[in-house]
């Protein structure tokens, strides 16, 4: 489980133009709009939160909530270090349901370890030449985004197996 956040910037990367015509990005807002909560696993599936606010243990929690009752059984949450996985609030409620719930934490800055990254990746680079011009359009755009990728669940596998994991009993 992992987070990523969506603005109106201009990302970094090629874009196109009619010959002659230098292509312009407008920034409508610096500030991230719409941040996603992301859990994949190792069979291929993916699920996502999408939320007009920053990531806060509340999101956190809701999230995780969210994702208990989708996956159906007791979940191995691997996590970075970002506060919010951190905080006394996320880690009481991972104390408070242990049967539901394990935390396993990565080391710090290795984001390569963590399949979800490359995740986040396929999504931003998908919207790359995106220029949405509301927060509706941009929530909108991600969902779909989101939606793509999780009907492709080879791919999701392949993140595992490009951070060098792999799960016994799985492709």
């Amino acid at each position: 489980m992992d987070e990523t956040g969506h603005s109106f910037r201009a990302r970094p990367g090629t874009t196109w133009a009619r010959r002659g015509i230098t292509p312009i990005l407008q920034r409508v807002s610096k500030r991230r709009e719409v941040s996603s909560i992301v859990a994949i696993t190792p069979d291929g599936r993916l699920y996502a939160r999408h939320v007009r606010t920053s990531v806060s243990s509340q999101t956190v929690i809701a999230a995780l909530r969210y994702f208990r009752r989708k996956i159906g059984t007791p979940v191995l949450v691997v996590w970075d270090r970002l506060n919010a996985h951190r905080s006394q609030a996320t880690t009481a409620f991972i104390a408070a349901h242990p049967q539901d719930y394990a935390a396993a934490y990565l080391p710090a800055y290795a984001p390569e370890l963590n399949p979800e990254e490359q995740c986040n990746a396929c999504v931003k680079r998908a919207m790359e030449n995106a220029l949405p011009g509301s927060v509706a359009v941009l929530h909108r755009l991600v969902r779909r985004e989101f939606s793509r990728l999780q009907r492709r669940p080879e791919m999701i596998v392949s993140f595992f197996r490009h951070a060098g994991l792999s799960v016994a009993g799985l492709p």
